[in-house]
């Protein structure tokens, strides 16, 4: 029979559906009631297996591969990303408007078991209090796959981008070195955005090209700071901000220019680190599309969507930094802004997909300091 074996012997049995093979990772639990097919292609959720606690999943299916001006309109990758996934209830029968085929046929697709049929409600209850845990799905044999943890690999070099892509722009050629696509067009009107790509989601990328950026994603261990461009975005990833200390040098480096920089989730991290700060685990982590933050020093609230295991320590930032938002509920750090340059990042997913789209003026917020850094305009702390 099926089962999930968790690394302290707790089983789990239920019934299979998707690829009939074995996988191990780390055991994770996502609160959103919808958007499955997005977080299942989340390069954030590679090494995971992923337990969905809204109870019916599978319901609206999964929608076709549409991909325009070369991205998937409905996945945030081009694969899924996750190990396993387990559901309370899985719906074989789907019914939606753009629905191709069912989640389980999805997952056969890019060779990802699943397992329906687990009390969901029990093992999250299991995850909140023990903290994320080790595990592994197999069909029959308990033996048939070791546990793996995937945090003792660099996982954000399994899912960045190997060369430089372009995105938006005007008649801007793509080279095989990114230091000849950002410098091709200095002297264009276009804002030249170098994406560092640790995992990115497709939605940052259309948020960007949206406010009229050029977008020049480049792998996560590129040397941006040969570059030239008007601002850095760090995008989201998974896995442990201590294994990307290649982004981290460049990103010191980054920070004696004035080029605004804008960090995500991941991004937040290494920034962070960047800064001088620490990181460290969360006991399970935030994943889910109702995490509620508040912008430090105002009453601001707004409801976000997330997906990270490890977290800032504010009580770690330097004199040059200051906590953006923090999390309503456990009080971990959101985000973070320095005091006299335009560089600042969030925890959560402003460009969410899909939603809620609470903070997604941010990217409104980054480009304008990019153009005002494009005019000369000095940098105005206050404007924050």
């Amino acid at each position: 029979m099926p089962q999930l074996i968790l690394d302290d012997g707790t089983r789990f049995t239920g019934q299979s559906f998707g690829a009939q093979v074995a996988a191990a990772g780390e055991v994770v639990f996502n609160t959103a009631m919808t958007g499955y097919p997005e977080s299942l292609t989340d390069p954030s959720y590679k090494g995971q297996i992923l337990v969905l606690t809204y109870p019916l999943i599978g319901n609206y299916g999964v929608p076709g591969r549409v991909i325009k001006e070369q991205l998937s309109i409905y996945f945030e990758s081009d694969h899924i990303h996750i190990s396993g996934l387990v559901v309370a209830g899985y719906t074989a029968e789907y019914s939606h408007w753009n629905a191709l085929d069912s989640l389980s046929d999805w997952l056969k697709e890019h060779n990802v078991p699943g397992i329906c049929g687990i009390d969901t409600r029990a093992l999250t209850k299991l995850l909140r209090e023990r903290g994320t845990m080790l595990g592994k799905l197999v069909q029959n044999d308990p033996g048939e796959i070791e546990m793996y943890d995937p945090n003792q690999v660099n996982l954000v070099d399994l899912v960045s981008c190997r060369e430089p892509v372009l995105y938006g722009g005007k008649n801007v050629p793509v080279g095989s070195a990114a230091d000849n696509v950002a410098g091709s067009a200095s002297g264009s009107d276009d804002l030249r955005i170098l994406l560092v790509d640790c995992g990115v989601k497709n939605n940052i990328i259309r948020c960007l090209v949206g406010l009229g950026a050029t977008v020049i994603r480049v792998p996560w261990n590129h040397d941006f700071t040969r570059d030239n461009y008007d601002g850095l975005v760090i995008s989201n990833g998974p896995g442990d901000p201590q294994q990307c200390l290649i982004t981290i040098g460049h990103l010191k480096k980054a920070l004696l220019q004035d080029r605004p920089i804008f960090g995500i989730c991941l991004g937040n991290q290494l920034l962070s680190i960047a800064g001088g700060a620490n990181t460290y685990k969360l006991k399970y982590g935030h994943r889910g599309y109702n995490q509620p933050v508040l912008k430090v020093g105002t009453n601001r609230a707004y409801i976000t969507s997330q997906n990270h295991g490890f977290a800032v320590d504010n009580n770690t930032l330097g004199n040059d930094w200051k906590p953006l938002f923090v999390n309503l509920n456990d009080h971990t750090n959101e985000g973070i802004h320095h005091r006299t340059k335009p560089f600042f990042s969030t925890q959560f997913h402003p460009e969410a997909s899909g939603g809620p789209t609470d903070t997604k003026f941010l990217f409104n917020d980054f480009i304008s300091l990019v153009r005002k850094f494009k005019s000369g305009i000095p940098y105005d702390p206050q404007g924050r």
